[in-house]
C-alpha cells in the first residue's frame, strides 16, 4: 500500500514538473501589467450570441428535468424515507435509554469502589483517623441533603396526585440536577444516589403516562391538549407526543363524525361539504398544534405529511362510497364535479400551513370523474339516438327553456338572440345535451381530463353523424361500415327538404355550436375574452392545435355526410329505378342520324342536375341564413360529383372513342352545349369552382380528342362560344321560370350575360396550340 502511495506521489510530481512551464506560459498573458479582460474573453470566446442563447437555453432545460427528475425520486422512496426516520427515531430513544443504564451502572460500580477504598483506608490508618470525624458544618449539610432525600419522593407524589404538570417537571428537573451534581462531587452513597434516580425515574413515567392519558381523553381539547403534548416533550419523549398529538385530533373529528349519518337519499355535495369540514378542519388544526409545539424538525413534518395524506386518502373512500358511486354510475358529471370541487375547495385552505393535499384528492377521486365523464357521454347518445327515431327533420328554433334539465341557462339575455339556431328536434337535444355537459368543467381541467372530453364529444357526435347518414334514403346498404350504429332505428328523410335539414343539423353542430361549447375547457384568462364571440373562438383556436385537429375531425364527420347526400342524389339523377343510365354515349352518337328532329337544347339530365340544383339552392337559402357558404359548398360538391362521374365512366368513354360509330358534328355539338351549360348555370349560381371547371375542360378535351381521331376538325364544326351561351342562357331562363326579356331586351345584369366563356374558349385555344 506504502508502495503504491509513493509511486502516485511520484507520478504526480512528474506530471507536474512537465506540465509546469507549459502552465507558466499560460499563465503569462495575466501577469501582464496591461492585461484586458474583456478583449481576451472576446478574442477567446467562439461562442456567438445565438449559440449562448441556445447554451443557456439547454441549460434552463437541463435544471427543470433535474427538478422534475428529483422531485420523482422524493415521491418514489417518501414512504421508506419516512420509516427509516421512524426506525432512527426509536433507535436513538433506546440508545439513550442504554447510556443513561450505563452511566447509572458506572456511578454504581465506582460507588462501591470508593466505599471499599475509605473502608480500607480508615482500617489502615496508624494514627487513628476516622473518615467519620467531620466537621460540624459538614454534618448539618448532610442531614439537609438526607431531609431533602426523604421529602423529595413524597413531593412528587402529590404533585402527579394534584396534577400540577409545571411544578412537577420542575421538581424533576431538581431531582435530576442533584443528582448530577452528587454524582460529580460524589456526596451521596451510591445506593442513595441509585435509590434517588430509580425515583425520579419511576415519577418521570408516571407522569408521562398520566400525560398521554389526558392527551387520549376526547374532552381533552384546544390548550390543555397543547399543554400536555408539550409537558410530554419536554420529558423527553418527541415521538411519542407528536403520535398521540395527531391521534387525538383524528379521534376527535371521528367522534364528531357519528352525527353525521350520509343516506342515499340525501344530496351528495351536503354530505361532501359536511365531511370536509370536520376533516380537513382537523388536519388543519393538527398541523398548527405541531408547528406550534415542535417546530419544523424534518422528523416531525415528515409524519404529520404521512398523517395527513392518510386522512386525505380515508375522506376520498367516503366521498366516493357516498357521494360519487351513485352520480358516476348514473353519469351525474355535474354532480360528480361539484362533489370534487367542493372537496378542492377546502383541500385547497390547508396549501397556506404547507400541506399541499389536492394532487392526492385528484388522483383519487380521477377514476370516479372519468366514470361519470364516460356514462354522461354515453347518456348524450343514447337520448339522441332515442330522439332521432321520431325526428321528422323540420327545423325549428329551440323550446323557451334554455335548457331540458330546467337549470337556468348561464348564457345573458342580450345575447340569447344570437344563440337561437334552426334545428331538428334530435340536434337540439343534442346540443342542450352537450352545452350542460360542459358547464362545470373545473375538475376536468384540473385532472387533465379535457383531453378524453374532447374525444369523448367527438364519439358522440360521430355517432350522431352516422344516425344522419342512416336516416339518408338508399344508405341501408353502407350500414354495416358504421361500427357504432348497431341496430339504432333512425327516421327516413324522405324529402329533399328534410335531407339537407339533416346537413344542416351536423353543419351547424361542428362549424358552431360543439366548438363554442368546448372553448370552456380552454384554460385561458375568460375575462380577456369578453368582445366579439367569434374573433374570441377564432384566437383561441389559433393558441390551441389540439382543439383545431378535434375541429377538424368534426368537419370530416360532416363530410362524410356530404358525400353520401351528394354520392346518392348523383346517383338517383344518373340511373333510373331499373338500373339504367340516363347518361350515355348513345344520346350523343345518335343525334347524326336524326338531322331532322335536332332541337338545340341541352341534354335532359343536365336540366334536371339545373332544376335540381336550382330547387334545393332556393331550400338551403332559408336553412342556412347566416351561412350561405355552407349552402354554396353543398352545391358545388354535388355538381362535381356528377361531373366527376362522367369524367371517371369508363364504359362511356369506350363507347365515344372505340365504339361502331363515332361521334358526329352533331353529337359534339350537343355534348359541348350540355358542358357549356354545366359552366353557365353553375357560374350564374356562384358554385363554380376551379376543381369543377378543371374537370369540365378535362372532359371537354376528351371529346374533342375522339372526334379528331377520325379525320374531322372539331373546332370548323363547332359555333362561337355565343350561339352556346345564347342557347345556355335561354334554357336557365325558360328553366327556372324567370323571364326572357325585360322591356324587350336581355338583362345586362344578369351574372349569365358575363358568364366565363372563357372557360371554353381557354379549351379550344389549348387545343389547336
Amino acid at each position: 500500500m506504502a508502495t503504491g502511495k509513493t509511486s502516485r506521489s511520484r507520478g504526480t510530481t512528474v506530471s507536474v514538473k512537465e506540465n509546469g512551464p507549459k502552465l507558466e506560459e499560460g499563465l503569462n498573458p495575466f501577469k501582464s501589467d496591461k492585461f484586458d479582460a474583456e478583449s481576451y474573453v472576446q478574442s477567446n470566446c467562439s461562442l456567438n450570441d445565438k449559440e449562448i442563447k441556445q447554451l443557456c437555453t439547454y441549460l434552463v432545460d437541463l435544471k427543470k428535468a433535474s427538478a422534475e427528475e428529483m422531485r420523482r425520486s422524493v415521491y418514489a422512496n417518501y414512504a421508506a424515507f419516512i420509516r427509516t426516520s421512524k426506525e432512527i427515531s426509536d433507535l436513538e430513544g433506546e440508545l439513550s435509554s442504554i447510556r443513561n443504564l450505563l452511566s447509572t451502572q458506572a456511578a454504581l460500580i465506582h460507588g462501591l469502589a470508593e466505599g471499599v477504598h475509605i473502608d480500607s483506608l480508615s482500617i489502615s490508618n496508624s494514627d487513628g483517623f476516622s473518615v467519620s470525624a467531620t466537621s460540624d458544618s459538614e454534618d448539618k449539610e448532610i442531614s439537609d441533603l438526607d431531609k431533602w432525600l426523604v421529602e423529595f419522593p413524597d413531593l412528587l407524589d402529590v404533585l402527579l396526585a394534584e396534577r400540577r404538570v409545571e411544578e412537577a417537571l420542575a421538581a424533576l428537573d431538581e431531582g435530576e440536577r442533584v443528582v448530577s451534581e452528587a454524582r460529580e462531587m460524589k456526596s451521596l452513597n451510591p445506593s442513595l444516589l441509585l435509590s434517588l434516580q430509580n425515583s425520579i425515574t419511576e415519577r418521570r413515567q408516571k407522569l408521562a403516562d398520566q400525560l398521554a392519558e389526558a392527551a387520549c381523553q376526547p374532552s381533552t381539547r384546544g390548550a390543555e391538549l397543547r399543554a400536555s403534548i408539550s409537558a410530554l416533550k419536554k420529558l423527553g419523549d418527541g415521538p411519542h407526543a407528536h403520535s398521540l398529538l395527531l391521534n387525538a385530533h383524528l379521534q376527535r373529528y371521528q367522534y364528531n363524525m357519528q352525527s353525521l349519518r350520509p343516506s342515499s337519499t340525501s344530496y351528495g355535495g351536503a354530505y361532501t361539504a359536511a365531511l370536509a369540514q370536520l376533516v380537513f378542519s382537523a388536519v388543519a388544526q393538527a398541523a398548527s398544534d405541531s408547528l406550534a409545539i415542535f417546530g419544523e424538525e424534518p422528523a416531525y413534518t415528515s409524519e404529520l405529511v404521512m398523517w395527513a395524506t392518510k386522512q386525505t386518502e380515508a375522506f376520498s373512500l367516503l366521498v366516493k362510497r357516498h357521494a360519487l358511486a351513485s352520480s358516476a354510475a348514473a353519469g351525474g358529471l355535474r354532480a360528480a364535479a361539484e362533489c370534487v370541487q367542493i372537496a378542492l375547495g377546502h383541500c385547497s385552505l390547508l396549501e397556506a400551513r404547507g400541506l399541499a393535499l389536492c394532487p392526492v384528492l385528484l388522483k383519487l377521486f380521477r377514476p370516479s370523474v372519468e366514470q361519470a365523464l364516460d356514462a354522461n357521454l354515453k347518456r348524450i347518445q343514447e337520448s339522441t339516438a332515442a330522439l332521432a327515431a321520431a325526428d321528422d327533420w323540420v327545423l325549428m328554433y329551440p323550446p323557451t327553456a334554455n335548457r331540458q334539465t330546467g337549470r337556468p341557462s348561464s348564457i345573458p339575455v342580450s345575447n340569447a338572440i344570437a344563440f337561437q339556431h334552426k334545428l331538428t328536434s334530435s340536434a337540439h337535444r343534442f346540443n342542450f345535451m352537450v352545452q350542460d355537459f360542459f358547464e362545470d368543467v373545473g375538475p376536468l381541467l384540473s385532472m387533465q381530463l379535457g383531453g378524453q372530453a374532447l374525444e369523448g364529444l367527438f364519439q358522440a357526435f360521430n355517432s350522431y353523424a352516422n344516425m344522419l347518414i342512416k336516416a339518408l334514403p338508399g344508405s341501408m346498404e353502407e350500414e354495416a361500415s358504421f361500427e357504432d350504429s348497431g341496430n339504432k332505428i333512425v327516421r327516413m328523410a324522405e324529402t329533399e327538404a328534410q335531407q339537407i335539414a339533416l346537413l344542416a343539423n351536423a353543419s351547424l353542430l361542428a362549424d358552431e355550436l360543439l366548438p363554442r361549447a368546448a372553448m370552456k375547457l380552454s384554460p385561458l384568462n375568460q375575462a380577456a375574452y369578453k368582445d366579439d364571440n367569434r374573433r374570441r373562438t377564432s384566437e383561441r383556436q389559433n393558441r390551441h392545435p389540439e382543439q383545431r385537429e378535434w375541429r377538424r375531425r368534426l368537419v370530416g364527420s360532416v363530410d362524410r355526410l356530404k358525400d353520401t347526400f351528394c354520392r346518392q342524389h348523383a346517383l338517383d339523377l344518373i340511373f333510373t329505378e331499373e338500373g339504367d343510365s340516363h347518361l350515355t354515349a348513345d344520346m350523343y352518337i345518335n343525334m347524326d342520324g336524326n338531322v331532322d328532329e335536332v332541337e338545340w337544347l341541352p341534354s335532359f339530365i343536365f336540366q334536371e342536375l339545373f332544376i335540381k340544383l336550382n330547387r334545393m339552392a332556393n331550400i338551403a337559402a332559408d336553412m342556412f341564413v347566416g351561412r350561405e357558404r355552407f349552402a354554396t359548398l353543398l352545391l358545388m360538391r354535388l355538381t362535381e360529383t356528377v361531373m366527376l362521374w362522367l369524367s371517371e365512366d369508363q364504359s362511356f368513354w369506350d363507347d365515344i372513342e372505340e365504339g361502331p360509330r363515332p361521334l358526329g358534328p352533331l353529337g359534339l355539338q350537343q355534348f359541348y352545349l350540355d358542358m357549356k351549360f354545366v359552366v353557365c348555370f353553375a357560374s350564374h349560381g356562384r358554385y363554380l369552382s376551379r376543381n369543377l371547371q378543371r374537370t369540365v375542360n378535362e372532359i371537354i378535351t376528351k371529346a374533342m380528342a375522339a372526334f379528331s381521331s377520325t379525320g374531322m376538325d372539331p373546332y370548323r364544326e363547332l359555333p362561337e362560344d355565343e350561339w352556346f351561351n345564347e342557347i345556355c342562357q335561354d334554357s336557365m331562363e325558360r328553366l327556372s321560370g324567370k323571364p326572357k326579356e325585360i322591356n324587350g331586351e336581355r338583362d345586362l345584369n344578369s351574372p349569365t350575360a358575363s358568364v366565363s366563356a372563357q372557360s371554353i374558349s381557354s379549351v379550344r385555344s389549348h387545343s389547336s396550340s
